[in-house]
């Protein structure tokens, strides 16, 4: 585990814009990450919700095609990946307040393998620039290396995936 979280953290080159580790302790973390877009909440709701594939980072998916990717926002929806028989539930759906909070539960990527579990809240906030996306994770469990080099690298990978969504709700073809 130290050697990929190593290896992980030597292939980042920079912090994406309003990310932050929140808390670390030793029961697990909360990062935060914000970014805004010059897009309506209801085309950011859209976006997040209908058009995964057209933002999520391939390289964060188990089969590298982010056109694998659905996401069902109604509670007890999946945000799953699916590539033939191989199939992968990311998270499931436990909240949905269209246009102001998608949250969803569970452990994304190598979090799932090592039973740890969390809250992922994708809150939208209209203003007058457009909307505010900020992406919570809540994560909690038991490791035994702990938590303080785990953190800032899912951290950084939340940042990615926040600033695809980003840079594609503010292309000038959306």
């Amino acid at each position: 585990m130290r050697s990929l979280c190593f290896a992980l953290l030597c292939c980042l080159l920079s912090t994406p814009l309003g990310a932050k580790v929140v808390a670390v302790a030793d029961h697990g973390f909360v990062l935060e990450n914000r970014v805004q877009v010059n897009s309506t909440a209801e085309k950011t709701w859209q976006a997040l919700t209908q058009d995964v594939s057209k933002w999520w980072p391939e390289d964060h998916t188990w089969w590298g095609k982010s056109a694998n990717l659905s996401i069902e926002p109604q509670a007890g929806g999946c945000f799953c990946e699916k590539d033939g028989g191989k199939q992968a539930m990311h998270m499931q759906i436990t909240f949905v307040e269209p246009g102001k909070l998608l949250r969803m539960s569970g452990g994304l990527g190598p979090l799932q393998g090592m039973g740890l579990y969390g809250a992922l809240d994708w809150t939208l906030q209209a203003n007058e620039q457009g909307t505010e996306i900020i992406l919570t994770y809540k994560v909690h469990g038991f490791s035994p290396e702990g938590f303080a080099e785990l953190a800032p690298i899912v951290d950084y990978v939340q940042g990615l995936q926040l600033a695809g969504l980003a840079d594609h709700l503010n292309a000038p073809s959306h």
